[in-house]
């Protein structure tokens, strides 16, 4: 066998080995954005021009969520906002429109507290996303029913209701939780409470 014929050889297995290597490593990074973000990693690939750049999003979002430092709330900050809460709640019976205004604003302050950036929409769901999976979805269609209502003004009540029952799941999740250590694996999100749904009159007009 000849040195030219040995340097080929060598050559064919290195870039195996590195195509192997590399393989693995994508099918690592897959499974570990599909555990943390769950329903949104199909969310994700199916809104993308492709897997790659849906599974770049999400990483990047992943390492903006551990940059960040946030922190439990204190009893006395639980127990005020859960005040807040009920109030707004019962004000849904008479003004529901109102009321899903002063849940929006609350659910923002809340995050605004533990730590999040809530400049931006999107970008806040991005990173509750990295935490809460299975809630953030609530988060997107309360907020897109918002919109409806503050730019139109023509969301009936029911439509309303599920968006504050969307608000109630990430406000509960977001009140409740407990910081984690970056070092450990995070579990999914807590799931929403649906037995606590606000009620409303029916109105004949």
């Amino acid at each position: 066998m000849t040195t030219t014929v040995t340097v080929i050889i060598v050559v064919l297995v290195v870039a195996a080995l590195a195509v192997a290597a590399f393989v693995m490593f994508q099918k690592q990074r897959s499974a570990q954005l599909r555990q943390r973000f769950g329903p949104e990693y199909d969310r994700a690939v199916e809104g993308a021009d492709s897997k790659r750049e849906a599974e770049s999003h999400l990483a990047d979002v992943a390492q903006q969520r551990d940059k960040l430092e946030l922190r439990e709330l204190d009893e006395t900050e639980r127990a005020r906002y859960s005040t807040q809460w009920e109030a707004i709640q019962a004000q849904f019976v008479d003004e529901p429109g109102k009321a899903v205004d002063a849940a929006d604003s609350l659910v923002t302050s809340l995050m605004h507290d533990r730590g999040y950036p809530v400049e931006d929409f999107d970008q806040r769901a991005d990173l509750v996303a990295a935490d809460h999976p299975e809630v953030v979805s609530h988060y997107r269609e309360a907020h897109a029913a918002h919109q409806r209502h503050r730019s139109t003004g023509g969301v009936d009540t029911e439509d309303l209701r599920q968006s504050f029952v969307h608000y109630r799941a990430l406000f509960a999740a977001l009140v409740e939780e407990k910081v984690e250590d970056k070092d450990t694996n995070r579990s999914n999100a807590d799931r929403p409470n649906s037995e606590s749904q606000p009620t409303h009159r029916q109105e004949t007009r």
